[in-house]
């Protein structure tokens, strides 16, 4: 039998870990299967990827169903099914873990759907995929019979997921990828309404021991960066601790991203956070809102004032990148509230800032509870909030363009500490710059670095003149031509640095070229080497005045 799985992602640079995970697990078991895959992304052509598995005659062919690939997903499908009537298609993924009759009647050319994790049930489904007769004894799967009544096989978990052969030792696993994703766990003791996760109980977890050997493996084949899949990484503070240390073990060849609960940080995760190596982690601290009432709506587990002093603590270390996302829709949260919620975060000095639209994903509490909460949202993909009793369409409108204006930005490394200080410094800054951007169609559009630098030097030019050095010195630092403006203003310097200069970074050599910049109340000297770096300072020095 041929089996072909269609592993379609959102980008080249992601890839799912369900083919090689399912595939880990055959041990013989599929003595007669064939097992082959066409690769994919949401940007390639569809009828070239239907021409391929078409050449490829399959009998089953297997897809994992996620919110950014589900579209494309199914328009590949429908043309395989009308070109290949007899081949049995079958879904899995998180699109399926909430009501699936709707979805099997809509999609009469799928089989059938899996809910759950597959790495059992979906070898139990393809010893019988040709006996329908006997679907009903593998568990998650839910199908139409030929009668049209639907069968639901509830909900497949893996309770023995530490003894799972792991997806790295696949043939499947594609180690081509900038990164990899590594799961942990499974489950999550928080109950977030709005998660997937938060209905996973109990939560299970790989032994350190376990880990420590999928990092090796990952090791060998010159992987850098490791997106762990925990969601409940400090739930347990003696685990963090082990996890943590097991990290520095494989620095500084390696680099982890990982969710943290800020509200949960033990004095010893704490202490142990501030001595790791500088680059080790970028660190997603959960806060999603800092209002009280909407995180007691959401059913958000932890004290949102230990949530702030954590991740006031976490901002603090320089050898740590810290990450905080805010989600617009949430019931009861405003827009008014979401930018104040910036301001904050703002300050504590977060390295980056992430503001989503909440999206009411298939089989979570908040979905189920949407037409009670008074929440409309979309109903295909990706399921976004579309209106709240707290937030009109315009508000969420808004709340999108927002978000494109802190990433631009907040987010983007050569503006963020100028910007952080104009958001400190006037509450009226981040409505007013987003009315003015909105006024000139500039948010909807892609920007180059270049181009945000003179829209915020021209907007503060008559409302925050006392900015303007602040961003040519950006600007310069950043390696941005000096001819336009706010570079223009950098005239050579010929002479001597003086003395008394406040040096902001690098070494002064003789060799270098020195530019000057004068400011109101301040001056700047800029230390060039084209030798070592064609457009960027290597010494920068400031005298205020």
């Amino acid at each position: 039998m041929r089996l072909l799985w269609l592993d379609l992602n959102s980008s080249y640079a992601h890839s799912s870990l369900a083919l090689p995970a399912i595939h880990a697990q055959v041990e013989g078991r599929e003595g007669g299967v064939e097992w082959a895959k066409v690769a994919a992304t949401i940007n390639s052509n569809v009828g070239s990827v239907v021409a391929e598995i078409v050449a490829a005659k399959p009998d089953v062919l297997a897809a994992t169903a996620w919110l950014f690939t589900h579209e494309v997903l199914l328009k590949i499908t429908w043309r395989v099914k009308a070109l290949l009537p007899g081949c049995t298609i079958i879904f899995g993924g998180p699109e399926m873990l909430g009501d699936n009759e709707e979805y099997l009647r809509r999609n009469r050319h799928v089989a059938c759907v899996f809910r759950g994790e597959g790495e059992v049930g979906f070898h139990e489904w393809l010893r019988r995929y040709d006996c329908p007769s006997r679907w009903e004894e593998v568990t998650g799967l839910c199908w139409l019979d030929a009668g049209g009544v639907y069968h639901d096989g509830g909900l497949a978990r893996v309770m023995e997921f530490d003894r799972l052969e792991i997806p790295e030792r696949s043939r499947f696993f594609d180690w081509t990828k900038p990164f990899v994703q590594l799961e942990t766990t499974r489950g999550c003791f928080n109950t977030c309404a709005f998660c997937v996760s938060g209905a996973e109980k109990p939560v299970r977890a790989l032994s350190v021991e376990r880990i420590r050997e999928r990092l090796r493996v990952i090791r060998e084949h010159g992987i850098r960066d490791i997106r762990l899949l925990d969601r409940t990484f400090n739930g347990s503070s003696g685990r963090a601790i082990r996890l943590l240390e097991l990290f520095r073990e494989f620095a500084p060849g390696m680099r982890f991203h990982l969710e943290i609960h800020p509200a949960l940080l033990s004095d010893e995760v704490k202490a142990l956070l501030r001595e790791l190596p500088a680059g080790l982690l970028h660190l997603e601290a959960g806060i999603q809102s800092l209002n009280e009432e909407v995180l007691q709506a959401c059913r958000r587990v932890g004290d949102l004032q230990a949530a702030l002093e954590g991740l006031r603590y976490l901002a603090a270390l320089p050898n740590l990148v810290v990450h905080a996302d805010l989600i617009a829709g949430l019931p009861l949260y405003s827009l008014r509230q979401m930018i104040e919620d910036v301001r904050v975060l703002s300050s504590f000095g977060t390295g980056e800032i992430q503001l989503e639209l909440l999206k009411l994903l298939p089989g979570t509490a908040m979905r189920a509870e949407a037409g009670k909460s008074g929440i409309v949202y979309s109903p295909d993909v990706p399921y976004e909030v579309l209106r709240t009793p707290a937030m009109s369409v315009e508000d969420l409108r808004q709340a999108r363009l927002l978000s494109r204006l802190i990433d631009g930005f907040y987010n983007a490394l050569a503006w963020q500490e100028v910007t952080r200080n104009l958001i400190g410094y006037d509450e009226r800054f981040l409505p007013d710059f987003l009315s003015w951007l909105e006024e000139r169609d500039l948010l909807e559009q892609p920007l180059s670095l270049e181009r945000r630098g003179a829209l915020l030097y021209e907007f503060c030019e008559r409302r925050y003149p006392m900015f303007l050095t602040a961003i040519s010195v950006a600007w310069i630092v950043a390696g941005i031509p000096f001819a336009k403006e706010p570079g223009k203003r950098l005239k050579p310097w010929n002479g001597e640095i003086p003395s008394g200069v406040s040096v902001v970074t690098g070494k002064y050599e003789s060799i270098m070229r020195v530019y000057y910049l004068a400011g109101d109340g301040e001056e700047y000297w800029f230390g060039f080497d084209r030798g070592r770096s064609a457009s960027r300072p290597l010494y920068v020095s400031r005298r205020r005045g």
